[in-house]
């Protein structure tokens, strides 16, 4: 019922009769209370109708139902609506109309509930705009209240730009639109992004429509990641690789912007299909190279700051946005090319000598070793040849050793000037790299800077002594040290090292030599220049027996020459026999030797 039948006064009543004490009027009081309940409305627990707000205060609210008491419901339910105010219609959830205290009790969030599913999937089929609370955050968004029920907001759809404090949104009451709805679990999902998205896309087609290259806009950095900025150009985003941000070498561009720093850009290119705008920052700086000395020259000494490193070289920039490239070459006179990063590292300051200098293609080379003076300038002075060195070996090869003298002067030990008498196969058999090796200069080679060295030569040639002891028909005790294909290597006293072919392995017995046999060995060759000895067991015993045959050959001849000749004398026959005594003698002894 309305106010005004609520409030209109009973046309009946007998005033005078009041003013007197008598109370007693035509009807009951019966009829009374029958009229009061009949100007009432008429309620039933669990039902949901509508009330109006008639007092507010921070902790509740008094609904007017047009019931003889009115409910009273906390603020905390009407938390999605901050602009509640007396005199708005709510609608409420009679939970019971009388309790123990005769309080009226009533619940708007069990009414919302009972009729927010109904309106949610009616805001989603009419695209409506809606309000809610946001409750509190979530992994990946937040929790909105919307009539009553619990929707997800996800990061992403909370602004066109990224956000990156979630909790400053945590109790504000936003408009939303319903995006999703899962009917099976009852899950809704929101968007406020959705709202904007529209405005902000016909603000879009406005300012590409006028964009053109070369223009310069004012922009807001919305987000910076490693390899460029995005720029809000007032509803449109652009975007600044980092190559576009300095004409120096940028690590990262948080080095050069920071959000939400306000700057001018220029618009580079932009694609009116893909929505997608290139700007650059440093384009509207002068270039460093033109603001470069004019006097600077080939042959000028520089100071910069190692910028990039790279196995090739460095990277040094003498000014911003100005760099030179020393290669590994031009950082040692050594021959031996090694990484760039044995030298320098980023962040290094260096001197260097311009070497190389084009200022329309904007490069230059530098180089450091020019700092030194070049070691081959002096090398017949400073290296004669004769002259003994202490050198540190760098690397092998099948044919000898490369060592370093110095640094930039490289030398060659041919592998037969390692040793006058051993034998050596490769050098890692004599020495390691890294090793320290005495050398004797034997060439210079000054236009191709390398040196010719000897090892062996710091010592006597001892083959001029070995000559004498290792003559032809000489015997000498030796082991076999290794079998070849063509025959044995014999280890002899003194160091020395001879080789026997196969046939002159065969020992007395018919059997071949083998590895580590220690035997006698008889020297059939010798030669000083080609230091070779060839040896041989098997001539041991073969001339020996050939001695005895020919000794025997030899009494044989005589005792036939003495048969025929005829008896004269005794004394003649004495002679005779004394004459076969010593040949015996002498065959005797030939044996033992």
């Amino acid at each position: 019922m309305t106010e005004e039948v609520k409030n209109s006064p009973v046309e009946d009543f007998d005033w005078d009769a009041y003013e007197k004490g008598d109370t007693k009027r035509d009807k009951t009081r019966e009829e009374l209370t029958k009229t009061y309940d009949e100007s009432l409305n008429t309620v039933k627990d669990k039902e949901v109708i509508e009330g109006t707000i008639i007092a507010l205060n921070k902790r509740e609210a008094v609904v007017n139902i047009g019931y003889k008491s009115d409910g009273i419901i906390p603020m905390n339910e009407f938390r999605y609506n901050p602009d509640l105010k007396v005199g708005d219609t709510v609608e409420v959830f009679i939970e019971n109309q009388e309790d123990k205290k005769g309080q009226l009790i009533l619940s708007h969030r069990k009414a919302r509930a009972a009729r927010s599913w109904e309106r949610i999937n009616e805001a989603l089929e009419k695209d409506e705009i809606i309000k809610g609370y946001i409750k509190c955050r979530t992994k990946g968004g937040m929790i909105v209240d919307v009539f009553g029920i619990e929707a997800f907001l996800p990061g992403s759809q909370i602004d066109v730009r990224p956000i990156r404090d979630y909790d400053i949104f945590v109790g504000k009451t936003m408009e939303f639109k319903v995006v999703k709805i899962n009917q099976e679990f009852k899950n809704v999902v929101v968007s406020h992004k959705a709202l904007i998205e529209a405005e902000l896309e016909q603000q879009k087609r406005e300012i590409i429509a006028k964009l053109e290259k070369g223009q310069v806009l004012e922009g807001t950095v919305k987000n910076i990641t490693s390899y460029g900025v995005f720029i809000d150009l007032g509803g449109v985003d652009g975007l600044i690789h980092i190559t576009d941000l300095s004409w120096g070498r940028v690590n990262h561009p948080e080095e050069v912007v920071q959000l939400d720093q306000k700057l001018n850009v220029v618009i580079l290119d932009f694609d009116d299909e893909k929505k997608r705008i290139a700007l650059g920052l440093k384009q509207l700086l002068p270039h460093p190279w033109d603001a470069l000395d004019a006097e600077l020259k080939v042959g000028d000494k520089v100071k910069g700051k190692v910028v990039v490193m790279t196995d090739y070289g460095a990277f040094v920039e003498i000014a911003p946005g100005v760099e030179g490239l020393i290669h590994v070459s031009e950082m040692s006179w050594s021959q031996h090319l090694r990484s760039a990063q044995d030298f320098m590292k980023v962040g290094d300051e260096v001197e260097a000598v311009v070497l190389n200098l084009d200022r329309d293609d904007r490069k230059m080379s530098l180089g450091i070793k020019q700092l030194k003076n070049d070691p081959w300038e002096n090398i017949e002075t400073k290296y004669p040849l004769g002259s003994k060195h202490t050198a540190k070996v760098r690397n092998f090869t099948n044919f000898g050793v490369f060592v370093e003298i110095e640094e930039g002067v490289d030398g060659l030990i041919h592998i037969s000037d390692l040793s006058w008498t051993k034998k050596v196969k490769h050098p890692s058999e004599f020495t390691q790299i890294g090793a320290e090796i005495d050398v004797q200069v034997l060439e210079i080679d000054k236009e191709q800077r390398r040196l010719s060295l000897g090892h062996k030569q710091l010592e006597e040639n001892p083959w001029d002594v070995f000559e004498t002891v290792f003559t032809v028909g000489s015997v000498h005790e030796g082991t076999i040290t290794e079998m070849v294909e063509k025959g044995a290597v014999v280890a002899l006293p003194y160091g020395v090292e001879g080789f026997a072919t196969p046939k002159h392995l065969v020992k007395e017995d018919g059997t071949q030599a083998q590895v580590d046999e220690k035997l006698n060995f008889k020297v059939i060759e010798f030669n000083k220049d080609s230091k070779r000895i060839i040896l041989s067991h098997s001539r041991i015993f073969e001339d020996e027996a050939k001695a005895e045959r020919t000794e025997a050959r030899k009494a044989k001849r005589a005792a036939k020459r003495a048969e025929e000749t005829p008896a004269i004398s005794t004394p003649i026959e004495k002679t005779t026999l004394g004459d076969l005594d010593a040949l015996a003698q002498l065959k005797e002894k030939l044996s033992a030797e």
